[in-house]
């Protein structure tokens, strides 16, 4: 395994990391503005191939490119709503779509003029995911859709949602359909933003669907192929939905180092002090795992090769790496530090949702165990 960079590679790393300090250093009152300047820069696009209105990017290049933004972007909300739909939304419809539905849908996601969500929680599936409520009934032309879909990213602001729902519930998990759901569709409710402890930029809120009619061609992949389109995007999600959250931490362990050297205490620097070293060295430790990690699952998939293990293990060591690193971060600075509206603060809001969404460490604790 080499996961050393290409100079194309470090090049585009460069100028995403330029692109994000300059127009997303920070935190941008007005979403739309952020979100269309990460799409004009091709962001949005970086995974998608040039037929699909994309970058072209191979895996490894793409989470490169994200690891970045995450560098570069404080506003980390922002950051988990670009991968979100990156690789929750595109991937999936790329992997399953019809030619028609990846020229209708993949520009326009790629060019900012589309928001996708994707449409799986629910109140009664959240770690047991397949025991869905939502049902998907079967009419001559297509389907009509009953069910409310709960905490989904970028929910209240989506032109597009992939929403699973149930057309056979006597099959359980393999009765299960996926469907590409327009924001015009009639009897599809996207509810209010939800206020949220951190993850500010990404707004979140309820997709209700009440007798909403979806044509039959708008269905992704064939009926009972939603647990397997399920698995194949959560594998993708787990394995980079946190590639921006690494540049966080590279972030934060710059901060924190030039923090520590001129904070004077007793006459001295404090990162003279053990105990202020040895929390960065411990973060230093956490970013350099979380990026082999994501970097494996990034050369397996370009590779071709699955990487189940691999994805669960990258969600798992970077969620809780950037929980503890913000935690290391906050203390470093002291009372600074646990005020509002500072970057250690906030950063500390935003690491603890990594713990549950895209899967709950117990849920990838229990994924890694199965597959020893």
């Amino acid at each position: 395994m080499d996961f050393s960079l290409t100079n194309e590679q470090i090049d585009l790393h460069s100028r995403t990391l330029a692109f994000a300090r300059e127009t997303l250093g920070g935190n941008a009152a007005d979403w739309r503005a952020a979100w269309q300047a990460c799409a004009d820069f091709g962001l949005l696009g970086c995974a998608t191939p040039q037929a699909y209105g994309g970058e072209g990017y191979d895996t490894v290049t793409a989470v490169a490119i994200l690891e970045a933004l995450g560098q570069g972007c404080p506003d980390n909300g922002l950051t988990l709503a670009v991968n979100g739909q990156i690789w929750a939304v595109m991937e999936p419809v790329l992997a399953f779509g019809t030619d028609a539905q990846k020229q209708r849908y993949l520009p326009a996601l790629c060019d900012g003029r589309m928001v996708g969500a994707h449409g799986m929680t629910e109140k009664e599936s959240g770690s047991d995911a397949f025991a869905l409520k939502t049902r998907a009934e079967r009419r001559k032309a297509g389907y009509v859709l009953n069910g409310k879909k709960i905490y989904i990213g970028m929910g209240p602001v989506c032109d597009l949602a992939l929403v699973f729902a149930s057309t056979d519930p006597s099959q359980g998990r393999w009765g299960l359909s996926a469907f590409l759901v327009e924001a015009s569709d009639p009897g599809f409710d996207r509810g209010p933003v939800q206020e949220k402890m951190g993850l500010q930029g990404s707004l979140m809120g309820t997709l209700t669907l009440r007798d909403c009619w979806v044509p039959e061609h708008r269905r992704l992949g064939d009926e009972g192929d939603g647990a397997s389109i399920f698995q194949h995007s959560m594998e993708w999600e787990r394995s980079f939905i946190f590639a921006s959250h690494v540049g966080s931490m590279a972030r934060q362990l710059e901060d924190s180092v030039a923090f520590a050297r001129g904070r004077k205490v007793f006459g001295q620097s404090i990162d003279g002090f053990q105990s202020v070293s040895n929390r960065l060295a411990d973060m230093r430790l956490r970013l350099e795992l979380s990026r082999m990690l994501l970097y494996k699952a990034a050369w397996l998939k370009s590779r071709g090769e699955p990487c189940a293990l691999e994805a669960a293990m990258a969600k798992l060591q970077i969620s809780e790496a950037f929980v503890a690193s913000s935690q290391d971060a906050l203390r470093i600075r002291g009372g600074e530090g646990y005020m509002s509206g500072q970057d250690a603060e906030r950063d500390l809001r935003d690491a603890l949702g990594g713990v549950i969404y895209s899967g709950t460490s117990d849920i990838q604790r229990q994924i890694i165990a199965s597959l020893l």
